[in-house]
């Protein structure tokens, strides 16, 4: 695609927005969240503040029943520092070092609930962090490539995901350029905030295929965005709200 199409095309979203697309608000149905976990205690020390996270979550909006349960079945504390582990089930980011956080639990369902995939999809992740979206995308049953720019946060998050028993391809890459050698993808989702949306991730999304971003400078403003990948140069766009997330960090290329 040439620059100016690329340029047309990225115009072309932002313009093209079909209003606020957060879900409402439906009612929470507390059998159904204290089903997805271990009952008691004994069986699981976070079972009780787990049962409190599902149900906030639900109660904000979320209704997908399989990201409900997908993030019912992560266990969210084998992905924070040991110093936040008490913490690990708030409805709040924790920092996981180098600048970076894994990201509030509402915001990783809602991401995975307006992704939109089915079980063998191919799904792109850019930021992977410490893995903890990752793992929810995996227990939906998809191919995950995650992609991560911090190198010790790549390689910690591969031993993680190994040893839980998750099956993601993690790669320490800028993630601006999406990963083109398993391109196209059913489902792309980036972690971190660029200031606007990368013209490689959009190449390299399937005819019918979701991307969920965050676009917006430091400091400044953020929109959650989910784009829809209608024909060859042909994309629809719809706003999910206000967020707040770290940069997308980039390479730096010497001068």
């Amino acid at each position: 695609m040439t620059a100016w199409r690329f340029a047309l095309v990225l115009f072309t979203i932002m313009l093209s927005a079909c209003g606020r697309g957060a879900p409402a608000a439906v009612e929470s149905n507390p059998a159904a969240t204290a089903a997805r976990i271990p009952a008691t205690q004994a069986e699981d020390p976070y079972a009780e503040a787990r049962q409190r996270l599902l149900r906030e979550i639900t109660t904000m909006g979320i209704r997908d029943e399989r990201a409900l349960d997908a993030i019912a079945r992560v266990p969210r504390h084998e992905f924070v520092p040991a110093e936040y582990r008490d913490q690990a089930y708030g409805n709040h980011p924790l920092p996981i070092g180098y600048g970076q956080t894994i990201s509030q639990p509402y915001i990783v369902a809602l991401m995975t609930q307006e992704l939109q995939v089915q079980p063998g999809d191919r799904v792109l992740e850019v930021g992977t962090g410490s893995g903890y979206q990752s793992a929810v995308l995996a227990e939906l049953g998809v191919q995950v490539y995650s992609i991560e720019i911090i190198g010790p946060l790549a390689e910690s998050a591969r031993a993680r995901l190994e040893r839980l028993g998750y099956s993601v391809q993690v790669r320490h890459a800028d993630g601006y350029y999406g990963w083109p050698e398993e391109a196209p993808f059913d489902g792309i989702i980036v972690t971190a905030a660029p200031d606007h949306v990368p013209p490689p991730l959009l190449e390299q999304l399937k005819v019918g295929g979701v991307l969920v971003i965050p676009v917006g400078p430091v400091g400044g403003y953020q929109e959650l965005w989910r784009i829809t990948r209608k024909g060859a140069e042909d994309y629809e766009s719809v706003s999910l709200g206000g967020v707040r997330f770290v940069p997308l960090l980039r390479e730096e290329v010497p001068e």
